[in-house]
């Protein structure tokens, strides 16, 4: 039996927008007629057949949300995850969850198969690999064939969507300005999210903090890198060839290279070294001693807005209901590893 065409497989060979072949194939007068006929006489050539799955996509309403997270093993996206579940429960929405493992090729392929008829929207956050290739043009795709996404925590301006993110530039200037207040004049960086949008602008609030005090830029003690290989032997180095009395880490793995190391280094924590880290997970409030001074994220709540704001639009009325970007404020948790 020949196999049936898509609409997309149809759009990718006609070199035109699945929303110009579903208008077509639908009579819309919004396209020209020579292009109603070519699109249907290739549609017919490739045994395309109208289901549901295909042109009316759009109002037709599954009630389920696809959810594509970066990294299952990340505390943070599970606490968002289970925002949005419960959000969606209570609005009487399904949630089919996948994992782009950090994959650009996995995450696209996710949206495609999930926005073939599965889900009627996506809250997600984008995979490092996209980040870093700033590609994002899978996901301009779902949009423009009517799909609602909703992203949440890595973002990029170049979609016209529903965004949740937390205060990063900010936060990173109050964590460094509370090791300053509290007596660190050296303080050094540690980051391997460099490639994703949270890092820079995690960066750039910790540079921001340096130059309100007059604090010396001190590029020895910045370690920006985009993976986790090598972290230790790095974060040793920074601890051997200089001085440091606090540290700020972008990520889990950065807070517990630097808690590990000053420990190491027989420094005393918080009065010879003070840390703060960007995550709030199990390992740095319960299972490190000292226990870590971290940033909330709130990821929960992340959850709980991300969805409403899905569930919003795909139940409001309105052809062209504005974007939102939702901020959520994080918290500073004080614990044993500062003043």
């Amino acid at each position: 039996m020949k196999a049936k065409a898509t609409l997309k497989q149809i759009a990718k060979e006609l070199n035109v927008s699945v929303s110009t072949v579903s208008k077509a194939l639908n009579d819309s007068p919004e396209i020209s007629e020579q292009t109603k006929i070519k699109i249907k006489e290739y549609a017919k050539l490739k045994n395309y057949k109208p289901n549901v799955i295909g042109l009316n996509l759009k109002n037709r309403k599954t009630k389920t949300i696809g959810v594509i997270i970066p990294n299952i093993l990340n505390s943070f996206f599970a606490k968002v995850f289970s925002g949005i579940e419960k959000v969606a429960d209570n609005n009487g929405y399904n949630v089919i969850m996948c994992i782009s493992n950090e994959s650009l090729e996995k995450e696209a392929h996710t949206l495609e198969m999930l926005s073939n008829g599965t889900i009627d929207g996506f809250v997600l956050s984008i995979s490092e690999e996209a980040q870093k290739e700033h590609e994002y043009n899978h996901f301009k795709e779902i949009i423009s064939e009517g799909t609602p996404i909703v992203l949440f925590d890595r973002t990029t301006d170049e979609l016209d969507c529903d965004k949740v993110i937390v205060d990063d530039f900010d936060s990173a200037l109050d964590s460094t300005q509370y090791l300053i207040n509290s007596g660190c004049k050296n303080i050094a960086l540690i980051s391997t999210i460099d490639n994703l949008s949270i890092g820079k602008l995690r960066l750039e609030g910790y540079l921001q903090a340096l130059k309100n005090n007059n604090l010396p830029i001190n590029e020895n003690i910045i370690l920006r890198t985009d993976s986790s290989d090598g972290l230790n032997e790095k974060v040793e180095a920074i601890y051997a060839n200089n001085t440091i009395d606090g540290v700020f880490a972008l990520a889990e793995d950065d807070s517990v290279a630097a808690l590990k190391f000053g420990l190491k280094k027989g420094l005393s924590i918080p009065d010879e070294l003070s840390i703060i880290g960007f995550a709030d997970g199990i390992l740095a409030s319960r299972r490190l001693s000292p226990s870590l001074t971290t940033v909330s994220q709130h990821g929960v709540e992340i959850g709980e807005v991300a969805a409403q704001l899905l569930i919003d639009r795909l139940e409001s009325k309105e052809d062209h209901l504005p974007y939102q970007t939702k901020v959520i404020k994080t918290k500073l948790k004080e614990r044993e590893s500062t003043r």
